[in-house]
C-alpha cells in the first residue's frame, strides 16, 4: 500500500503542495493520503479531486491532482484574510469574560473556502483510503476518522484549528482541535493501517529558527511561536519513529520503504502578514526540495 502522508504546518503547508506537485511528478500513485491540520486539508483537496476524476473520467491522474491543488493554493490563499480575520476585541474580551471564548480568530473564510471546493459526492467516489486526524480536548486523546464516516468534514476543520487561535469545534457534543498537539505528521496511523510504502511531506526542518526581533508582548505572534516549537519537536519524533519502524521491519525480511521530505532549512512565514508571493516562494521551495530528495534517493 502506497500512503501520501503529509503533516501540519499552517500556512507552511504551500512547501508540502509543492512537494507534492514534484512527487506526483516522479510517479507516485497513492493508496492512501493521511492528513493533520493544514496536512488535512491538503488530503480532502486530493481526495475530492480523485473522487471528481473518477467519476468523469474513470481514472486518476495524478500529476493533473497535484497541478489543481497548486492552482488552488495560488488563486485562493493570497492573504491571511483567506484564512480568517481578527475578531473585535470588544467582543472578544466580553465573550472571555462569560466563558464564550472562541478564539481570537475567525475561522470563516477558510471554512467557506472548503466548502466551496469540496462535494461530498466527489469525497464519497474517491478510491482512496484517506484519514484525518483531531484531539479530542476532553479526553486529550488523537482521533482518525476516514473519509467514509460521518462528520468527516467537521474533522477536517477541527484538525485545522489551531489552538487559542481558532475555536474548539464541537462534533457529536465534543470538542475537537488540532491534531497537532498530539501527532503531526500521521505516519503511524498509516502504517497501522497497512502503509508499507511511504512518501512522508512535513512542513518544518529538523531545527527550528532563531525568533529574531520577536515581540512577545503581540499575542497572536507568541501563541504561533510556542507552537513552532512543539511542533517542531512532535514532527521530529514522528519521524524518528517511523525511520526506525522501517529498519527494523527491514531488518526482519518485510518490505517497506519510507521517502521524507521536509525543509532543509526552518521556513519563515507571518501567520498575521504573509501574501501571495510569501506563498508562492514556499510552493517552489518544496517543489525543489522534494526534486532534490527524490533525486538523490533514486541514486541509491
Amino acid at each position: 500500500m502506497r500512503a501520501l502522508v503529509l503533516g501540519g504546518g499552517s500556512m507552511k503547508g504551500a512547501f508540502q503542495v509543492g512537494a507534492i506537485q514534484a512527487v506526483m511528478e516522479d510517479g507516485f500513485q497513492p493508496d492512501m493520503i493521511y492528513g493533520i491540520s493544514v496536512g488535512a486539508l491538503n488530503t480532502t483537496f486530493l481526495v475530492n479531486e480523485s473522487g471528481q476524476q473518477l467519476v468523469e473520467n474513470d481514472e486518476v491522474n495524478w500529476k493533473v491532482a497535484g497541478r489543481k491543488l497548486l492552482e488552488f493554493w495560488i488563486h485562493h490563499i493570497t492573504h491571511p484574510q483567506d484564512i480568517s480575520t481578527l475578531r473585535s476585541r470588544m467582543l472578544l474580551g466580553v465573550n472571555t469574560l462569560r466563558s464564550r471564548f472562541d478564539g481570537i480568530l475567525d475561522p470563516s473564510p477558510l471554512h467557506n473556502l472548503i466548502r466551496g471546493h469540496i462535494n461530498q459526492a466527489y469525497i464519497e467516489a474517491s478510491t482512496l483510503l484517506s484519514k484525518v486526524g483531531a484531539v479530542n480536548i476532553q479526553s486529550g486523546e488523537i482521533k482518525y476518522v476516514s473519509k467514509n464516516e460521518a462528520h468527516f468534514m467537521d474533522f477536517v476543520n477541527a484538525s485545522s484549528s489551531i489552538p487559542m487561535l481558532m475555536p474548539t469545534v464541537e462534533i457529536d457534543k465534543e470538542f475537537y482541535l488540532d491534531g497537532g498537539m498530539r501527532e503531526v505528521a500521521p505516519v503511524r496511523q498509516a502504517i497501522e493501517d497497512g502503509a508499507t510504502e511511504i512518501v512522508l511531506i512535513a512542513c518544518h526542518s529538523p531545527h527550528l529558527y532563531q525568533a529574531e526581533d520577536m515581540n512577545a508582548q503581540n499575542l497572536i505572534t507568541l501563541i504561533e511561536r510556542v507552537r513552532d516549537i512543539t511542533v517542531n519537536q512532535i514532527v521530529n519524533s514522528n519521524i524518528q519513529w517511523a525511520e526506525s519502524f522501517v529498519d527494523r521491519s527491514i531488518l526482519r525480511g518485510k518490505h517497506m520503504s519510507l521517502t521524507v521530505i521536509r525543509p532543509s532549512a526552518p521556513l519563515v512565514l507571518d501567520l498575521q502578514h504573509f501574501t501571495s508571493e510569501d506563498i508562492s516562494r514556499l510552493l517552489v521551495e518544496g517543489y525543489k526540495e522534494a526534486l532534490h530528495i527524490l533525486k538523490k534517493e533514486s541514486k541509491l
